[in-house]
């Protein structure tokens, strides 16, 4: 049995989940640009200058210093950047959906083309056993003289047409054999 984490290496896969990682990055990016810019700590660890002039007073009240207001007046457009950046979200994990989805079909359709190859060329075979035995015994009454030439030509036609059926189902099921190998992430090894 192969385990379905396996569809979890598709190339297609990856790129929906990585654009639905960078998403919900954007996401948080869009958050912090509601707070103030500044510096928490300046060097060796202390608090930075900036921190300490946000409190003045007695009343260690917020003072709105000119250093934190860009944010405060863009409010409007940071909400809406937050907005569409949410909205960008939703859109990568219904990406994100999809690519799994298409994965699973495509897995699925590989399993069945197998399965469907395999009892075509087993039933393909038997043609071709039939139709040699045909041209032989064919040939058999040729040179007897019991069969006209046209006879033989025409099972001789029938045997390489048989034959031809049987290399064409074999190439769909490699055909097939690359799709599901595709399908799967490109391999089976760990």
């Amino acid at each position: 049995p192969i385990s379905s984490d396996l569809l979890a290496r598709r190339p297609d896969i990856l790129q929906a989940e990585h654009a639905l990682v960078a998403a919900n990055a954007e996401i948080g990016a869009a958050r912090a640009a509601f707070f103030p810019r500044l510096s928490l700590t300046a060097s060796l660890g202390f608090a930075s200058p900036e921190l300490g002039d946000l409190f003045r007073g007695s009343a260690r009240s917020w003072s709105f210093a000119p250093q934190v207001t860009q944010p405060l007046f863009q409010g409007g457009q940071l909400r809406a950047e937050l907005q569409l950046s949410r909205l960008r979200k939703d859109v990568a994990v219904l990406q994100y959906e999809q690519a799994i989805q298409v994965a699973f079909r495509e897995v699925r359709d590989g399993l069945a083309g197998s399965a469907t190859y395999a009892q075509q060329i087993d039933a393909q075979q038997r043609v071709v056993v039939a139709a040699q035995q045909r041209q032989r015994l064919s040939q058999l009454r040729y040179n007897a003289g019991q069969d006209s030439r046209l006879e033989l030509l025409d099972a001789q036609r029938q045997s390489y047409a048989a034959q031809q059926t049987l290399l064409d189902a074999r190439r769909d099921q490699f055909k097939s054999a690359v799709a599901l190998y595709k399908a799967l992430g490109g391999g089976l090894e760990e």
